[in-house]
């Protein structure tokens, strides 16, 4: 089948939000939920080094001296700027809405519907030309006529999925809903008929087809190849049947192993004088009657173990808090099992080799397996020196001798030990957040693109109605060489209404335009209570923004961002200012941003992060590298009040404590990675599974740190398997390549290298422009000048493993 791709929302490691999947009649597959948040920060070499500069080199100015980028930093931090700029959206009342995203269609709730409609109608026409299609001439077409049908319904799914979760209007979001499943269900139609998957056949069957196709052709031929055999189409009817079957119970039991995670012990109840060491206000609010109540899953507990001095009652709150009910347990069980079990009915040996098969770099669970082996080797060493001076610390803090033996409810509390010490030491008070205002963090961003990519973001006035609130900034991104080549909204302030969770949403992607769509659409001007468009263009994009370049017409990529900073309500004039993290998440969001803007290719299947899951968070976890390098913080990084630029010293401190225990850290994403492939084994259909000695079992044999003890199940806890099974690898996976690309490319940021344009194509060139278009293997072994990674073979997979985070540079 085809499928839809994301449903619309991109979740990263940045991201809480759940990604539904949805049986596919679009583009690629959505990327499954990552972690809910980055377990390892980027350090430049300048933080690492005991003689990091006291004061950046500012260089607060534009890359050209042509474009003034003042107003960019005016629009987020000084609100009278902002609504002066934005006359037309706060005076809308009593004119002509131009529709969300200046989409003709989405002018009020009934709109959503109207386009859904008009996408079915035109939908179905071009299904009858694929099946229909007979004659050299019209399977030459086929793979693009498929790529036009996924995007005529990624047009509704991925802008009603935005909408419904994220416009303030209830009648707004019911509409969205309404028009979002109507395409939904029509896809699901189209997914039940063989007729598209045999048309793709015959096409790829004939040599004179396939050789007038093109590198992204071949590509999204492929691609849709593949999907057709993993959603068991060519397979007879009654086990098409039980394909659907099985793939809504995984989807009902997913949701209920995610909703419903709970602990064995929902409270720990223990006299309050055995918490000596946690934040009295803290403690106060769980204390009754001397006894406190501290509930398993919450932050106080995770503090708990980080404060409390008496050993013993962190070892009952380790407990509590590592195992989950027994109901937790089996249900993930059992969704394991008819994972294996789905598996199965389409051809495959177990679901990780299902769900990694020419949608993932790594390819195979052997793959994947080689690399996480050879990272968990090379940071082994890295582990055992940090346990060392963990039980050091014990040793001194309980002035013990002889052989000590560190607990697992010792780790963390020693652990924020040796940190309180680090953070004593600090030369400063002054906060971080000061040199951070958002404004000026945008403003750096764009100085940064635009020395890289020669690209930067422009304010643009908005439209009446073409943004769902008067927080959102619309920013046009333009291009040196190509002019006007995507469309920003920023809606990045905190309200009550609105998700806490960062995300980066593609709304529209890019793609080329043909002639006789033009045509079609323009003949439909107006018609039958449609949209009026002035122009054949406008009509083909649905009034949204086109691109014309080398004789083509191209839809632009339209993006929104989405993150919640916090403004100062008690003193209206402050801009919002944002903490390292906050400012580190930005910077990883606009990675995924930079990635939609730089891939504009022809077939939206492949446009920008449409791409191998384990590929598509190198650009954004680099970019988690240039936020902490000095010189890209010299162009932005400045005290809101007093244009004081930022003592680096501050940043090296931060990082140096943060990451004091990134080995560790990664020690654990490392034994979650290798669960994750082991409960997407063929050994799942082993009558005697169970998945808490899979897990206790994984963690003896490749942890350093002290493995949880018998009777506890913390994998009941571990929901992310619902979210991706059996990719959990990806991130660190794309840790080890940013680092790598970040030394190599940009030299570590050594001598301005981080700034150099020559860096910035080359990365552009080799890798982000080509999206999901050109082999991921071939895009690295370009950028990096590294034929060993060429083929991205198993060997391939174990050399960049061997790499590590903490890369030096000798493999």
């Amino acid at each position: 089948m085809i499928k839809a791709v994301r449903p619309g929302l991109w979740t990263c490691s940045r991201c809480i939000q759940q990604a539904t999947r949805i049986p596919r009649l679009s583009p690629p597959s959505p990327l499954r939920r990552l972690p809910p948040r980055r377990w390892l920060s980027a350090v430049s070499d300048a933080a690492r080094s005991q003689d990091a500069v006291s004061h950046l080199p500012a260089n607060y100015a534009t890359a050209d001296p042509k474009h003034d980028d003042a107003l960019l930093r005016h629009i987020f931090d000084s609100p009278p700027s902002f609504r002066g700029l934005l006359q037309p959206l706060l005076k809308s009342a009593g004119r002509n809405s131009v529709g969300l995203f200046r989409n003709k269609y989405l002018t009020s709730p009934q709109g959503f519907l109207t386009f859904a409609d008009i996408t079915i109608a035109r939908a179905s026409r071009l299904v009858d030309k694929v099946t229909n299609a007979s004659t050299v001439a019209e399977y030459k077409t086929l793979v693009r006529d498929l790529d036009r049908l996924s995007d005529l319904l990624c047009r509704v799914l991925d802008a009603s999925d935005f909408v419904r979760i994220t416009h303030p209007d209830v009648k707004t979001q019911e509409a969205a809903s309404v028009a979002w499943s109507k395409v939904y269900m029509y896809m699901n139609q189209l997914n039940t008929s063989t007729a598209l998957s045999d048309q793709l056949g015959k096409a790829l069957a004939n040599p004179e087809v396939t050789a007038s196709w093109n590198e992204e052709e071949r590509t999204v031929a492929k691609l849709l190849q593949q999907d057709f055999k993993k959603s068991a189409i060519h397979l007879p009817k009654e086990y098409r049947d039980a394909f659907v079957d099985v793939s809504q119970s995984i989807s009902e039991l997913g949701a209920d192993f995610v909703d419903h995670v709970e602990p064995e012990k929902p409270f720990l109840e223990l006299p309050s004088s055995r918490f000596q060491g946690l934040d009295p206000q803290m403690a106060r609010q769980m204390v009754r009657r001397g006894i406190l109540s501290l509930p398993t899953m919450s932050s106080a507990a995770t503090m708990a173990l980080r404060r409390v001095h008496d050993e013993e009652t962190r070892r009952e709150i380790y407990y509590a808090t590592r195992t989950a009910s027994k109901r937790s347990v089996e249900t993930l069980e059992n969704m394991l099992r008819l994972r294996a079990q789905l598996a199965t009915l389409s051809g495959f040996d177990s679901y990780g080799q299902m769900a990694l098969q020419d949608k993932m770099m790594a390819k195979t669970p052997q793959s994947v397996h080689q690399f996480l082996q050879a990272l968990s080797k090379h940071n082994s060493s890295f582990v055992e020196a940090e346990v060392n001076d963990l039980i050091e610390e014990k040793r001194q803090k309980q002035a013990l001798s002889g052989d000590i033996t560190l607990q697992p409810w010792d780790r963390d509390y020693y652990m924020e030990s040796i940190r309180a010490a680090m953070r004593s030491r600090r030369k400063t008070n002054y906060s971080l957040a000061a040199y951070f205002s958002l404004g000026t963090v945008m403003q750096g961003l764009s100085r940064l693109f635009s020395r890289l990519y020669g690209i930067r973001l422009v304010p643009r006035e908005t439209l009446p109605g073409e943004t769902w609130h008067p927080d959102v900034r619309r920013l046009d991104v333009i291009s040196d060489t190509d002019g006007h080549v995507a469309v920003l909204y920023c809606d990045l302030f905190y309200r009550e209404d609105k998700s806490p969770n960062p995300a980066h949403f593609t709304v529209r992607c890019s793609r080329e335009i043909s002639t006789d769509e033009i045509q079609e659409t323009w003949e439909q001007n107006g018609q039958g209570g449609l949209p009026t468009f002035e122009t054949p263009l406008e009509a083909a994009n649905d009034g949204m923004h086109v691109s014309q370049q080398s004789g083509s017409v191209k839809q632009l990529p339209t993006i929104a961002l989405i993150c919640d900073f916090h403004q100062n309500n008690e003193v209206r004039s402050r801009p919002a200012l944002l903490d390292y993290y906050h400012m580190e998440t930005l910077f990883h969001e606009m990675g995924h941003a930079i990635h939609s803007i730089l891939a504009r290719t022809s077939l939206q299947n492949v446009a920008g992060t449409r791409c191998a899951t384990d590929f598509a968070e190198l650009p954004s976890t680099l970019m988690e590298h240039f936020c902490a390098d000095p010189s890209v913080l010299a162009l932005f990084a400045r005290h809101y009040e007093t244009d004081e630029p930022l003592p680096y010293h501050m940043v090296a401190e931060r990082l140096q404590v943060f990451n004091r225990f990134e080995a560790s850290d990664r020690e654990n994403q490392i034994i979650l990675a290798m669960l994750d492939q082991q409960y997407h084994s063929a050994a799942v259909r082993d009558g005697d599974f169970d998945s808490t000695s899979v897990y206790l079992d994984i963690q003896r044999r490749f942890g350093k740190l002290p493995p949880d003890p018998s009777g506890t199940r913390w994998q009941g806890f571990f929901g992310h398997l619902f979210g991706y099974g059996s990719t959990y690898y990806s991130y660190l996976f794309d840790q080890v390549l940013s680092e790598r690309v970040w030394r190599i490319v940009f030299s570590a940021g050594q001598n301005g290298a981080a700034l150099d344009r020559e860096n910035g194509e080359r990365l552009k060139e080799n890798l982000l422009k080509w999206g999901g278009s050109r082999d991921p293997w071939r895009c690295l072994s370009d950028t990096l000048r590294d034929e060993r990674l060429i083929d991205g073979d198993e060997k391939a997979m174990r050399l960049v493993g061997s790499w590590g985070i903490n890369d030096d540079l000798q493999g």
